[in-house]
């Protein structure tokens, strides 16, 4: 699934092309892409309204109409893109969304699982109020941070992939930080020193900067919002390199499963901690 920095670029590849335009018409193939309002309150009130900002929270993509806030979050196989009309591309095969735009273009939502949703809202805070903070904004706080993994009796992987502890981390980039911090995936949440949740704190950001810096992971369905792949991938300290060495010190990477998610990491450089 598409995490923060993935979504990210495609926010940033979106911009160019859509702001400004204003949405003429709406289709759709299958209702339950359409989260909400209905498809008819859909179709209606979003006809007419132009594109004013397009922004994301955690892994939602915002795109801020005159009245409403057209919001989509890609899950496992979502592509997002602005076409030509008479443009055809591979994955239109799977558009089961379309807005129609002036200037002949389409703005096009392609999802092979059908798992992604798209909403219409005038109340962002009904729809993502219960999110934490963004890791990458000022109200991601050392303090904040430190007071939420006091007590906690789970794994620090599954406490980062909480959505409600921070927004926008999954799979990959919480292996990618926790394998920066030294901290292996397995240790309790609530046994961190503060030395440990200070440096966290810190390779969370890192990890998650440089995935926008790389324009993000396309390991299965992610691609950018021009069609292309993003190279993170390549860029990897433990998340999909199982069996091979390790960058830092030349172990060999691990999987194992915590949280009920394939993780990775170095067993040298993340030993597990007996308290």
């Amino acid at each position: 699934m598409p995490e923060l920095p993935e979504v990210e670029t495609v926010v940033r590849g979106l911009r160019e092309p859509l702001v400004g335009r204003t949405i003429i018409g709406m289709w759709h193939d299958w209702d339950k892409t359409l989260h909400s309002p209905s498809p008819q309150e859909f179709a209606a009130r979003v006809a007419g309204q132009t594109v004013r900002g397009i922004g994301r929270r955690a892994k939602y993509i915002l795109i801020e109409l005159e009245h409403d806030v057209l919001v989509v979050h890609l899950k496992m196989s979502g592509r997002l893109y602005v076409a030509s009309a008479e443009d055809v591309y591979d994955a239109d095969r799977w558009v089961h969304v379309r807005f129609d735009l002036d200037g002949d273009k389409q703005l096009r939502f392609s999802d092979v699982r059908k798992f992604g949703k798209v909403y219409l809202t005038d109340d962002l805070s009904r729809l993502l109020g219960h999110l934490g903070p963004e890791p990458l904004d000022q109200s991601f706080t050392l303090a904040g941070f430190r007071e939420g993994l006091k007590g906690r009796r789970r794994s620090i992987k599954a406490h980062l992939l909480d959505q409600e502890i921070v927004a926008g981390i999954g799979n990959i980039y919480a292996d990618e930080a926790l394998f920066r911090a030294g901290i292996h995936p397995n240790c309790m949440a609530g046994e961190l020193t503060d030395e440990d949740a200070e440096l966290l704190h810190l390779t969370i950001r890192d990890a998650l900067l440089a995935g926008i810096k790389h324009e993000g992971a396309s390991i299965n369905w992610y691609r950018k919002a021009d069609g292309g792949k993003g190279e993170s991938q390549n860029h990897f300290y433990v998340y999909g390199r199982m069996n091979l060495a390790c960058r830092n010190c030349g172990a060999t990477i691990n999987k194992i499963r915590v949280a009920q998610r394939g993780t990775h990491y170095c067993p040298n450089c993340q030993p597990e901690r007996i308290y």
